[in-house]
């Protein structure tokens, strides 16, 4: 089966090439180091005696914040060195600032193409002691390399999303090609854990050790801070509704609800901030503000030239979420709002002490939004205009407001942990404790 998989790479490829390059052209930043894709890997030190070699993938910028504790003990470790390769060209600048050439990270790439001969190659080059594999990733020709070399293969803050759970199904004996190379499975929940066990897993080798994205700390944001984005964005001393990694049609809803704190006289000095998922959506989202006669601001262009003059702030940049939900008075977190179903993280908002909104769609984050509504942080949408009802009302209550963000608080603290668990069986793997 695994040479079929082979066999038909490459024409997948090729059928999904036009798509893929398109969406890379768009977001920009993928020209440099292209050809680490295809194997061309980064020059790395020679390996050194008592000295493991870890291989971690990060596909994206969520992964890449969330693995940070785990470098972080790993920095204090003379014996573990890191390999570092990421999926997305914001998450590699987001590395190259945070982690390039510090603590354990001994290179930084991209991670190869899933065929044999991109495989082989970086493999031969990296030749790691332990590969980890974060949340989602899981690639057959990655997991052959490594039982090929007897090396083991751990996927951490391990997750199975619900469009996930059921393409596999539909997969049937092929699944197994997904997860049968995996050596321990550390899973961010018990759910996930029962479905790695349903596609063949062995359940001795699944742990569940909690989600890595509730140990990522929030710096506090001091006030001096704070004021230095009010005025670069032209926010001035008004009071902000925030929407967190929106997706497309998202920031017409946020701006509808904006408009509607605007008639009433608690939200006269209301003003919106718009932090898309995906900066390249820029232009896209500059249109549609033309469009709506409302002043904007995008952070790419630089410093506002007014702090009045600025109804809709835009921060078209990346690695900033966390301290601009400092700002905000009530957040919305996207990707919820029909027609998508899948959701980004309430986590940062939740623990910055934020009152949180998301819509019906928040598959990938199934476990916590429930946790979150049953501890009184956020509140569900059906739909935009139900958002504009409820951040009209949650605007004028302050209590209410108060107290949803100090749930979100609670909540976080007694969800913490999962780095330590984490790092604990990944010493185990390391001593050969499988």
């Amino acid at each position: 089966m695994l040479w079929l998989y082979r066999l038909l790479f490459f024409p997948a490829v090729l059928l999904a090439a036009p798509y893929y390059l398109l969406r890379m052209r768009r977001r920009g930043g993928y020209a440099a180091h292209f050809g680490q894709r295809f194997g061309a890997t980064p020059p790395l030190p020679p390996k050194r005696a008592g000295v493991r070699r870890i291989w971690l993938q990060a596909v994206s910028v969520g992964e890449m914040l969330a693995i940070a504790p785990l470098l972080d003990g790993w920095a204090k470790d003379a014996t573990v060195e890191v390999y570092l390769t990421t999926t997305t060209s914001t998450a590699y600048a987001l590395a190259t600032e945070r982690q390039a050439g510090k603590g354990a990270v001994i290179g930084l790439g991209y991670f190869p193409l899933d065929c044999w001969l991109c495989a082989r190659r970086t493999w031969r080059a990296v030749e790691p002691d332990l590969v980890i594999l974060t949340e989602g990733e899981r690639w057959p020709e990655h997991l052959a390399q490594a039982a090929a070399r007897g090396v083991p293969v751990v996927a951490v803050n391990a997750r199975l999303s619900d469009r996930s759970f059921r393409r596999m199904g539909k997969l049937g004996p092929w699944a197994r090609l997904l997860t049968r190379g995996l050596t321990r499975v550390l899973a961010a929940s018990a759910g996930d854990a029962e479905r790695f066990a349903k596609f063949g897993v062995p359940p001795e080798r699944i742990t569940v050790t909690g989600n890595l994205k509730l140990d990522v700390e929030l710096a506090p944001v001091p006030d001096a801070e704070q004021a230095r984005f009010r005025a670069e964005l032209g926010l001035g001393q008004a009071r902000i509704l925030m929407g967190a990694s929106t997706w497309p049609g998202e920031e017409a809803a946020l701006l509808a609800a904006w408009r509607a704190l605007r008639v009433t006289e608690a939200g006269r000095e209301a003003k919106l901030l718009i932090v898309p998922r995906h900066a390249e959506r820029r232009g896209e989202i500059e249109e549609f503000l033309k469009s709506q006669g409302v002043r904007y601001h995008l952070r790419s262009s630089g410093p506002a030239s007014s702090l009045d003059g600025v109804d809709v702030a835009v921060a078209d940049t990346t690695g900033e979420l966390q301290r601009l939900l400092a700002l905000a008075e009530v957040v919305f977190v996207g990707k919820t709002l029909a027609p998508h179903t899948e959701g980004q993280t309430p986590v940062e908002t939740a623990a910055r002490g934020r009152a949180v909104l998301f819509g019906p769609g928040t598959a990938n984050f199934r476990v916590i939004a429930a946790e979150l509504l049953a501890a009184g942080a956020a509140r569900r949408l059906g739909d935009a205009d139900e958002l504009a009802r409820v951040v009209v009302a949650l605007w004028a209550d302050e209590t209410a407001r108060a107290r949803m963000g100090a749930a979100g608080r609670r909540w976080h603290e007694g969800n913490r942990g999962a780095a330590a668990r984490t790092q604990a069986a990944l010493a185990d793997v390391l001593r050969g404790q499988i």
